[in-house]
């Protein structure tokens, strides 16, 4: 009987969140706020590139020193790294998961055509996998300067103005934040329905969140390649 009673034993609440359909969106809508978040603070520190490598070079520089003298050099950025890796990881996981469901869930011969949904809609899968490729990319590019070869360590303003200036990079950047742009427009009117926050009343304010923040941070962040081809940042 004691065996059988741990046999049967009830899975944990955690355990049972995450197996539900319910609790991977719900999921998904907390991870992508913290990734929004994260988005937010990073395109307002990209723009200071604008006012030149001593300002962003002193941004990067502080960004390294948040929380001394009781964390050491970097420690807030590894714990910022750490938090929003975590995130990824959640978040994929959840959207393939759920996405997997969804495909079990459809009838063997589905006839009737589903109603059309919007192009981000449609583009949500690809455009995530577009945005993880990215990732990885952006990583071996500006923070272990692997595929940069004129990085120098320790010059943050001079490795990104030396990033731009290869035109196959700037289209990679640019085609990637405009797949986040999609995602975000998509994502944050999602997030907003599972965790209850939407009602026919605030509708159409979320909508115009959801399209004004995809529109902000795609100029914001594609401003930057930009500055650097045209020669405004050099």
């Amino acid at each position: 009987m004691a065996l059988a009673t741990r046999a049967e034993r009830s899975p944990s609440l955690i355990g049972s969140v995450w197996h539900s359909t319910v609790g991977k969106k719900a999921v998904m809508a907390v991870t992508g706020l913290i990734m929004l978040a994260y988005l937010v603070a990073h395109m307002l520190g990209n723009l200071k590139i604008f006012f030149g490598a001593g300002e962003f070079n002193h941004y990067a520089h502080w960004l390294r020193t948040i929380g001394g003298p009781v964390l050491h050099y970097e420690w807030f950025l590894w714990i910022v790294r750490a938090g929003l890796g975590a995130s990824v990881v959640l978040h994929g996981v959840a959207a393939y998961q759920l996405s997997r469901r969804d495909l079990a869930a459809r009838p063997a011969k589905y006839e009737r055509r589903r109603a059309r949904a919007s192009y981000a809609t449609r583009t949500m899968r690809w455009g995530g996998v577009i945005l993880g490729l990215f990732i990885v990319w952006h990583i071996l590019d500006l923070t272990t300067l692997t595929v940069n070869p004129n990085a120098q360590q320790g010059h943050p303003y001079e490795n990104l103005v030396a990033s731009f200036d290869r035109w196959y990079v700037d289209i990679i950047y640019i085609v990637a934040m405009l797949a986040l742009g999609l995602h975000i427009r998509h994502g944050f009117w999602s997030a907003a329905q599972t965790l209850g926050a939407n009602s026919p009343r605030r509708d159409r304010a979320f909508k115009a969140t959801a399209n004004g923040l995809a529109a902000l941070l795609t100029l914001g962040f594609v401003a930057v390649p930009i500055g650097v081809m045209t020669g405004i940042v050099s």
